[in-house]
Order: structure tokens, then sequence, then C-alpha cells
């Protein structure tokens, strides 16, 4: 039986409370979920089928491209583990909470996490995906981001210590870096973020000279991939301008002059709106030149994503956004809705939220048939590290980084004075949480076990066939979307 949570809110008044009350709301949320009781995890009764789950997320996303999903979500137990957080929104939404509400990623697996440069140019690691993002208890992006370390041990084939060493690892570093924030002030916890020094002296912290090498290492791959880099893999030069290449089924040009590429370029303007003055003066220095639908991610595939190239000063100055669809977070049916407008709004408010420094360009947009989408570039000296090359150094390393990174993140918009208050001084907190991870662990790779074999009796589909694969890009009567090339369309809808 799922618990019935309230409404969970952020702070939306003049904090008023003593730093006194505020512990003591800490404490007493022991009193709801005693920090030892998270280490039990055990299936509710009732538990949906995770195939099910699954297929309940696929109403809303483009069928021809499901397949693709699939495939990417059946390489092993993480893949499958990174594209099912509504699987694990529900098992959490069954439990008891502390109520101690923060703005939660929803989605903080350790490949959600990395590197980015900053509006100063600056190269900064924080999290970096907020499709799920919604106000919830704290505690439910901690356990989803430990049981991500102990599913990519295991995929490694790192002993089970190491594995639980870095599921707790996170666990610790995450409440040492909440207590060290609630005896900050709220200023200078706003403005605190995670550069390359404070990255250094971490590493510095259990591996002075492995650690420092891979810092340095991340930095420079994060400052190779800027726009340009992406756009030399994907882009030609067409009589003088840049246009998008056709690589099926990843990347599908569209017809810049068709009617559905007009209104998504007609929702710029709206998107623009969004963004702050200065932003907004600079974005009307460029005008779109070419249009493509991209498919991005493993759990966002099927969900439309639009890449716009944008030229400026002349054919050298080009700046590529993304348009990502956002829909429902998988949070909702257990935090309460958003209680903001839009999905699109719930993800650009969330990232403002959640991390230190935001894209220049993030924005959002509604389509006149209700479409939600978000803005942002389409890359911008993003970098996370390979999990399948973290190693029984590297593992629980990288679990300090991500673990602070969290607590950085929750402390913005949380109560991180009630937050330390209820974790203590004791490792009890981490190593409940290592426990459930280890549980929770094995629930994955069942559900996993469930998920292949529905693959296996065609009950799902994996395959995306040749020219189904190279689909196309269409104006409909509820706006651009793409359809089977095999699927005839009137001369007036083709896109």
């Amino acid at each position: 039986m799922t618990e019935s949570h309230s409404r969970m809110h952020l702070l939306e008044v003049v904090r008023r409370t003593t730093v006194e009350e505020r512990q003591a709301r800490g404490r007493q949320a022991r009193e709801h979920r005693p920090r030892t009781s998270i280490a039990t995890f055990s299936p509710a009764a009732d538990r949906p089928d995770p195939v099910a789950l699954l297929a309940s997320q696929e109403t809303v996303r483009r069928q021809l491209l499901l397949p693709l999903r699939h495939s990417r979500m059946a390489a092993n137990a993480f893949s499958f583990y990174r594209g099912s957080a509504i699987i694990m929104a529900n098992d959490l939404g069954a439990m008891p909470s502390t109520q101690l509400v923060v703005q939660l990623c929803g989605d903080a697996h350790l490949s959600n996490f990395g590197l980015y440069g900053a509006p100063d140019r600056s190269v900064v690691f924080d999290i970096n995906d907020f499709d799920e993002t919604n106000p919830g208890p704290f505690e439910w992006d901690v356990l989803r981001l430990a049981t991500s370390f102990v599913l990519a041990g295991r995929q490694n084939g790192l002993s089970a210590s190491t594995s639980a060493k870095a599921a707790r690892t996170a666990a610790r570093e995450y409440r040492q870096q909440i207590s060290a924030f609630a005896g900050t002030s709220d200023l200078d916890t706003w403005y605190s973020r995670i550069d390359v020094d404070t990255l250094s002296t971490w590493a510095s912290e259990f591996d002075s000279r492995k650690g420092a090498k891979a810092i340095d290492k991340g930095v420079e791959s994060a400052r190779e991939r800027t726009g340009w880099t992406a756009l030399a893999k994907t882009t030609e030069m067409v009589d003088g301008h840049r246009r998008w290449l056709r690589q099926p089924p990843l990347l599908i040009p569209v017809d810049i002059d068709s009617d559905g590429a007009q209104a998504l370029i007609r929702l710029m303007d709206s998107y623009r709106e969004t963004l702050a003055r200065d932003r907004q003066l600079l974005l009307h220095r460029y005008h779109v030149i070419d249009l493509a639908h991209k498919v991005v991610g493993v759990g966002s595939v099927g969900l439309l994503a639009f890449v716009l190239l944008m030229e400026g000063r002349d054919a050298g100055d080009v700046i590529a956004l993304q348009a990502k669809q956002a829909v429902t977070s998988v949070l909702e049916p257990f935090t309460g809705a958003s209680e903001l407008q839009s999905s699109s709004l719930r993800v650009v408010a969330g990232q403002q939220l959640m991390q230190a420094a935001s894209d220049v360009f993030l924005g959002h947009a509604t389509t006149t048939v209700g479409r939600d989408y978000y803005v942002r570039q389409l890359r911008d000296m993003k970098f996370a590290p390979d999990p399948s090359a973290l190693d029984a150094g590297s593992l629980p390393g990288y679990a300090v980084f991500c673990g602070r990174a969290l607590a950085r993140a929750h402390a913005r918009a949380g109560d991180a004075v009630a937050i330390d208050a209820y974790l203590g001084t004791s490792d009890k907190f981490d190593q409940a949480v290592e426990a459930f991870s280890l549980a929770y662990a094995d629930q994955v790779e069942a559900d996993f076990r469930r998920y292949t074999q529905a693959i296996a009796a065609g009950e799902v589909n994996a395959t995306m066939v040749g020219d189904v694969a190279d689909y196309r890009v269409v104006s409909t009567p509820t706006g651009i979307d793409i359809i089977d090339p095999m699927v005839p369309s009137s001369p007036a809808s083709r896109g």
C-alpha cells in the first residue's frame, strides 16, 4: 500500500524559526522515519509489475522510438536503472519518509553528475539532469545515488565490499557536507559551488596523486567538449552555412520551411522571454538556420527533442540550442503535483534551485497544443566519467564528489539545519543507506531479469528495424512530430 503523502512544499514564506527550532524539527523526523529503518527494503505486497510501470510512461512518447529506448535499457542492470526512475519512485513512495523537503533531482544516479561550463567559463561539478525534479524528502535522492554506485560496482565486476563502500561513502559525504552547510550562512550556501580547485582539494583527501590526475584529465576533457566539438561531428557546410547531418535514428534534419519547423522557430520567441533581459538581447543577435530531431539519453528516448542551429555575426559564429520535451515528473504521484504551471518550468526552476551555475540560455516554453519544452545549449563543456571505467579506487572516490555535490544542491533549497539534526554525527545513516542500497540493487537486478524476459517473449520490443530508424519529421495538426517513413503523408504535412 502506497503511503499517503501530503503535498510537499519548499519554504514559501519568510523563515522566522530559530536554529534551535529547526534542529528540533529534524530530530522529531526520526520518530516518523528512524534512521535505522532506512536500512530495510521490502517490496510492497501490491507492488506493480516493473514492465507495466515502464509501459505506463510510454503513452506520451513517440512509439516509433521506443524500441531504441528498450535496447539501451536492456544493455545491463545499471542501464536499466538509469531508464527506470519511475520504478524506484513508486517503491520510495510506498515507504514512510522523513518529510524533510528539499528540491529533489528525482533521478540522482552517478551518471547524472559531472563537469560543465559555468557562465563565467570556469568548469564546475554538479548535478546535470533535472527532468524528474520536484520537491520531496531528501533521502530519496541519497538512496537513488547510493544504489547507483552498488549497481555500477557490480556491473564492473568489483568486489561486494567495494560496491558497499562506495554506497556508504556517498551517504557519509552527504551527511558531513550537510553538517558543514548547517553551520554556514544562507548567502554563503547559495554562493557555494564546486570548482576545479575544490575538486582537487577533495581528491587530495583520499588519493593525492591519482585523484588529482583524474581531475586534471576530466577538466581537460570538459574544456574540449564545447559546442564546436559537437557541431564538428553532427554538421556539415552547405552553401557557406552549417547544416545538420542525417544520422538515423539519432539525428534527423527537419525541412526548415515546413509549417512545423516554423512553428517551433516561433516558439523561440516565447522561450526568449523567459530569459533574463541581457540574455534576451544576446539571443536576438542569432537566427535559426537549421533544425533537426535528436535522440537523447536513456530514459528520455521517445520524448521529442529538437536541436536548433543559430547563426550570429557570420557562418563562424554559431550556437546550438536543444529544445527537449518535458512531461510530468515520476515523483509527482507521491510528492504531489508540481505547483508550477508547466512541466518545462518545473524543470527549469528545479535546475536553477539546485545548480550553483546554470546555462545562460536555460529557459522554457509551451506550444499552442500544450507540449512543454525546456531549452538549453546542446553541449557546454559537459563531461562525466564513463561508469564502466570506475575501478576499486575511483568508484568510492567518485562517491565523495557526488555525495558532497548532492548535499550542496539540497542545502540551497532545503533546510540543512533540520536535515543535519536528523542525520546526527554517528554513522547510523551511512550504514542504513549502505544496507538499503545493497537490498535495492538486488531488487533492480530482479526487475531487470523480468524486463529482459519480457523482451525475449516479445512483450517488449527492443529492435528498431532499418526503415523505421530513418523516420521522418513532419508537421501535423498537433504540431511537429515524427512518423514511420513507410506511412504515406499528404504533401501539406511533409516536414
